[in-house]
């Protein structure tokens, strides 16, 4: 059977172009034929030449269907553009990062050799990302219908004036304030635009939602986590007449006039990403932000459980006398231990600094 990869890149820049023609040269020579839009191949072959890699066009020679992995070449942006693509078709991604942080990518530019030789092997395996569904309504009835990967995120629709809404935890209310904008976001949204507005790193591990005021006027703001199962929403208010705006993934817009409703829930069909490195979180933490760990020593190799011991009893001190039952004989009387008064020699003539005062 005939194994495709399809490469998805940001032919806008060069150096993406670079890669993908390699990744293409580099799975055609092992047997694995590469498959390529018709535009971006059009712009890959274009800039740098045609070349002798026998390629496919999808949706002319093949379909969806037909993709065994899709490979992204490209920053975060591109993989979420890939999301978009996929996700009604049950395909990994595995991106490959050529943008900055790029925390949603598997591998970067200088591992791309590699990258390509672990899925000729195989050598992958495949997690699933929490997706969010996104639901607008506008007087009890729905006008938009949108899903999301990493975060909603409900933005003031100008400068000028903070949008005031009102929070919504399982049908009820937490608290209404003015603000910038409000994140609502998974635990792959955590590391970005949530983890910018303050919100806390969740790992992908855990099945959480987010919630993540930005900008907040108001006491009790606070970034929240909630349970999977729970629905999370949030009303525009009508009391200084702001609009708002909701960008999914920061690629799917819906404008929001006064009275507009968000309610957000986990959505039934996640996003699949390829892991080709068995790489723990905390480590794709520390090489993505470049975190300090001078220091660290970690576990000791030879620790092993402390054998159990018994612990020493204290006894209580007891008086040597007893104070028990009737007392016979007079009271010892006990010394004066007060400290005699001592005679002050302030006159109440001199000033603080012992000048004499008038």
């Amino acid at each position: 059977m005939t194994r495709r990869v399809l490469i998805l890149a940001h032919t806008g820049r060069e150096e993406s172009m670079l890669a993908a023609l390699e990744a293409c040269v580099e799975l055609h020579a092992n047997s694995i034929v590469p498959v390529m839009y018709a535009d971006e191949l059009a712009d890959m072959t274009g800039y740098l030449g045609v070349s002798g890699v026998k390629m496919e066009i999808l949706d002319r020679d093949v379909t969806l269907a037909d993709i065994e992995l899709v490979m992204v070449l490209g920053g975060d942006g591109t993989i979420l553009r890939a999301a978009e693509i996929v996700r009604d078709f049950d395909l990994p991604l595995l991106g490959v990062n050529l943008g900055h942080v790029g925390f949603l990518a598997e591998s970067e530019r200088e591992e791309l050799i590699q990258t390509v030789a672990a899925v000729v092997q195989r050598k992958y395996t495949v997690e699933e990302r929490m997706c969010l569904d996104v639901v607008v309504k506008v007087a009890g009835k729905v006008v938009a219908h949108t899903w999301a990967l990493n975060e909603v995120a409900l933005e003031k629709g100008n400068r000028e004036r903070m949008i005031e809404v009102v929070t919504e935890v399982d049908g009820r209310p937490l608290t209404s304030f003015g603000c910038d904008g409000v994140v609502m976001a998974t635990p792959t949204g955590s590391t970005a635009y949530a983890f910018s507005a303050g919100g806390p790193v969740v790992w992908p591990g855990v099945e959480a939602l987010l919630m993540v005021p930005i900008s907040a006027h108001a006491l009790f703001a606070k970034p929240l986590v909630v349970a999977p199962t729970s629905t999370l929403a949030v009303e525009v208010l009508t009391r200084n007449g702001a609009y708002g705006v909701i960008w999914c993934d920061g690629r799917r817009t819906v404008d929001l006039l006064p009275g507009a409703r968000i309610e957000v829930t986990r959505s039934s069909k996640p996003v699949k990403l390829a892991r080709t490195q068995q790489s723990t979180f905390s480590e794709r933490l520390v090489r993505k932000f470049e975190l300090p760990v001078q220091g660290w020593r970690g576990p000791s190799a030879e620790e092993s459980q402390p054998t159990t011991t018994q612990l020493p009893i204290i006894n209580t001190l007891r008086p040597k006398t007893s104070l028990e039952g009737p007392r016979t004989g007079p009271i010892p009387q006990l010394p004066d231990l007060r400290i005699p008064p001592q005679e002050s020699q302030y006159s109440g003539t001199q000033g603080f600094y012992g000048e004499e005062t008038k």
